[in-house]
C-alpha cells in the first residue's frame, strides 16, 4: 500500500511516497514463483546511469539493457507455471494485478521482453500475502531483471515472477526505504532515480545497451527472449533532426527513431500535443546513440490546434494547458489543471493560451446571460459585440439604432419618455397622430428582443 506521509510546514503539506527499495540479487520474501527455480538473474555489476529528469517513455533509446549471456528471464517456464492448475489461485492474483483475465495470461506473457535496467527505477511491485497481490512502491536497483509490455513499462520482475506496473506518484516526493535486506547500493542518488510513462504508439522493437560492453547496441524484437538480437555500434553518431513546429508527441517519436533520448527541463513530460520550439542541442548537432535533447516546447498545448490530433492529447496521462503542468509529474495531479483555464470572463480574449484547449472555437467561455435566451450559437455573439461595432458606448443600447429606420427613431425618443404628457409643440400635428401611432410604438420593445437576432452582425464580425 501506498504509504503518504505529511512534510514540514516548509513543503505547505505536500505529499511524500515512501518507497521499499529492492536490490539486485536480493530474493522477495513474498514471491509468486520459487526464486530458488531460477525462473531469472539479476546482474548486480551493471553500473546506473544518469538520466536527465524522472519520467522516461518506454521507447527511450538505451532505457533497458541486454547482454550477449543467455536470456535473463524464463518467459516460457512463468507461462507453465501460472498456466498449472494447481496454480491458479496465484494466477488469479497475478492477472488481476495486471488488470487482465487468467485466460490473457498466455497471450499476455507472449508480446512481453525481458531486459535489464539501466537505471534506479520506481514501479508499483506487488507482492503475494494471503492469496492476493499486495500493491507497494518499490525502487528496482539497476541491474535487475524485468520483463516490458508493447509500451516499454515494467510488467513482471523476473526472478520471482512478481507483476509490476507504473509507478503512479511524483518522482520528486519519494521516500526510499533501505532495510537491512535492501541496503543503500553503491551509486544510489536520487536524483537518478526514473520512473517509466508509456511510448506514444505501440513499439515493435527495443533498442538496448549491451550492459558488459556498453559500445554495442542490441535491437530485441518485442516478444522475443534473445534468439532475434542484432547489434549496432552505439558510437556511430546521429544528427539531431530539426523538430521547431512539431508536436511533442512527435518530436519524441523522431527521435527514438533516431536513436536519441527525449528530455524535458523540469523533471516531467509536457502534453503530447505541445508544439516544440527549440531543441538543446540545437538541429544538425552529432550525437552518440542514447545521447538526450532537452525540447523545449511552447507555453500552452493549445498551440497544437492546427490539427484535431494535438487538441485531444491532454488526457494522455498529462493533461493541461500552460508550461507549468508540464514540468510537473503528469500523474493524476495534472488532469485537473485545465479546469482553472474556465476562466469565463476571460472568455472573449481570443489570444489566450490558456483558454484555448477548453474549447476549440475559443468561444465556449461566454459568460454573458443575455443571449443566453436566444439560440446557442448567438451565445459567442453579445460577447464579441462590445468590440464588434463601431459604437462602442452604444453597444448596450445598439439595438435601437438597428431596429428602425430614421423617422421612427425620432418618435422613438419622445414616444418613450412623453407618452402620458403632451407632446412638444414643435411635432404638435405629429402628436395627434402619434398617440395612435404610440400604440404601434410598443413594438420597438419587443424589438429589443430583436437585436438579439441582431447577433449576426457580431457574428459576422467574429468571423
Amino acid at each position: 500500500m501506498v504509504l503518504v506521509l505529511a512534510l514540514g510546514a516548509c513543503d505547505r503539506g505536500a505529499p511524500l511516497f515512501l518507497v521499499k527499495a529492492v536490490a539486485a540479487g536480493v530474493p522477495s520474501l513474498a514471491p509468486f514463483f520459487d526464486e530458488n527455480q531460477g525462473l531469472g538473474r539479476d546482474d548486480a555489476q551493471v553500473t546506473a546511469q544518469r538520466a536527465p529528469g524522472g519520467l522516461q517513455q518506454g521507447d527511450t533509446p538505451g532505457l533497458y539493457g541486454g547482454s550477449e549471456q543467455p536470456t535473463v528471464c524464463d518467459v516460457v517456464r512463468l507461462e507453465e507455471f501460472l498456466t498449472d492448475p494447481a496454480n491458479d489461485r496465484k494466477a488469479q492474483a497475478w492477472a488481476t494485478a495486471l488488470s487482465i483475465t487468467t485466460a490473457e495470461i498466455p497471450g499476455y506473457l507472449d508480446r512481453l521482453t525481458p531486459v535489464l535496467l539501466r537505471h534506479d527505477t520506481l514501479v508499483k511491485n506487488h507482492d503475494y500475502k494471503k492469496g492476493k497481490a499486495t500493491p507497494f512502491n518499490a525502487l528496482l536497483q539497476t541491474g535487475i531483471a524485468i520483463l516490458v509490455d508493447e509500451q516499454g513499462l515494467p510488467a513482471v520482475k523476473c526472478s520471482c515472477g512478481n507483476p509490476l506496473r507504473p509507478f503512479d506518484g511524483d518522482t520528486n516526493r519519494i521516500k526510499v526505504e533501505f532495510d537491512e535486506r535492501n541496503e543503500e547500493w553503491k551509486g544510489y542518488e536520487k536524483s537518478s532515480v526514473v520512473a517509466v510513462r508509456p511510448a506514444t504508439r505501440k513499439v515493435e522493437r527495443l533498442a538496448l545497451v549491451d550492459v558488459h560492453e556498453p559500445d554495442r547496441g542490441i535491437t530485441r524484437p518485442v516478444g522475443t527472449t534473445g534468439e532475434k538480437d542484432t547489434a549496432f555500434d552505439t558510437r556511430e553518431r546521429r544528427a539531431v533532426p530539426d523538430l521547431a513546429g512539431a508536436t511533442f508527441g512527435q518530436a519524441s517519436r523522431e527521435l527514438a527513431d533516431k536513436g536519441l533520448a527525449v528530455a524535458f527541463e523540469g523533471g516531467g513530460l509536457p502534453p503530447d500535443g505541445a508544439r516544440v520550439t527549440a531543441s538543446d542541442p540545437p538541429a544538425g548537432t552529432e550525437l552518440r546513440f542514447g545521447e538526450y535533447v532537452m525540447l523545449s516546447v511552447a507555453g500552452g498545448s493549445s498551440g497544437g490546434s492546427s490539427d484535431g490530433t494535438t487538441t485531444s492529447t491532454p488526457p494522455g496521462g498529462s493533461g493541461g494547458s500552460g508550461s507549468s503542468p508540464s514540468t510537473r509529474d503528469p500523474s493524476a495531479s495534472t488532469t485537473p489543471t485545465p479546469t482553472p483555464s474556465g476562466s469565463s470572463p476571460s472568455g472573449p480574449s481570443s489570444g489566450s493560451g490558456s483558454p484555448g484547449p477548453s474549447g476549440p472555437s475559443g468561444s465556449g467561455p461566454s459568460g454573458s446571460g443575455p443571449s443566453s435566451s436566444g439560440p446557442s450559437s448567438s451565445a459567442p455573439g453579445p460577447t464579441s459585440g462590445p468590440p464588434s461595432s463601431g459604437t462602442s458606448s452604444t453597444a448596450p443600447p445598439a439595438s435601437d439604432p438597428p431596429t428602425s429606420s430614421s423617422p421612427p427613431a425620432t418618435t422613438k425618443s419622445p414616444t418613450t419618455s412623453q407618452a402620458p404628457p403632451p407632446p412638444p409643440p414643435s411635432p404638435p400635428p405629429a402628436s395627434s397622430s402619434p398617440p395612435t401611432q404610440t400604440t404601434s410604438a410598443p413594438p420597438p420593445s419587443p424589438a429589443t428582443s430583436g437585436p438579439g437576432t441582431g447577433g449576426p452582425s457580431p457574428a459576422s464580425t467574429f468571423a
